[in-house]
């Protein structure tokens, strides 16, 4: 199915400016929650020059299926073009690459604040740093292995820093204002 898909991209050709096929990538960008508007299509189906409005579709999901890979799965700019088989027009592939290159970032950025993910903890180590009992500067230091579950940058990162007994102090208080927050597990009646 997905060749066939393919065979569609050729009708971007029919466009008079690269400015066009910008046009069409933003607004499927725009849409891509809500779908596209008749007034949208109207303007897309006459740059396109197409006579009916059926033969918009099969473009369309070709275009978004591309928008959807570029952006939602990681790909490298410089991977952008291996998306394409080699059926498409190298013409054609060397223009989108382009203009997906030129918007992967700032529609990547875009995907990050709608799905604002942070990342949990997963483990936590500490030592002592400054163990010499002439410092008057004791510190702990504290490493903290967090799991980054968003569709981008998934994976592990690890964190480290170093505690003061003042700066421990200051955290340990906000620790608590934290665990006065969530509700009282021994509160809730327990069935028996």
């Amino acid at each position: 199915m997905e060749q066939t898909v393919w065979g569609h991209l050729p009708v971007l050709l029919r466009v008079n400016s690269k400015e066009s096929i910008e046009f069409i990538l933003e607004a499927l960008w725009r849409t891509r929650k809500s779908g596209l508007n008749s007034a949208d299509r109207c303007i897309i189906q006459d740059m396109l020059q197409l006579q009916n409005d059926s033969d918009l579709d099969p473009l369309l999901v070709c275009l978004r299926m591309l928008i959807r890979r570029c952006v939602y799965e990681n790909t490298c700019k410089d991977d952008i073009s291996k998306l394409f088989p080699g059926e498409v027009l190298p013409e054609l592939q060397k223009l989108l690459t382009l203009l997906l290159q030129k918007f992967q970032h700032e529609w990547q950025k875009e995907v990050m604040k709608d799905q604002n993910v942070v990342p949990r903890l997963k483990a936590m180590t500490w030592n002592m740093a400054n163990q010499d009992k002439d410092s008057s500067d004791p510190a702990a230091v504290i490493n903290l292995k967090l799991q980054n579950d968003a569709r981008f940058h998934s994976g592990e990162l690890d964190v480290k820093f170093q505690l003061t007994t003042d700066s421990l102090e200051m955290m340990l208080k906000a620790m608590h204002s934290i665990r006065d927050q969530f509700p009282a597990m021994d509160e809730a009646p327990k069935g028996n």
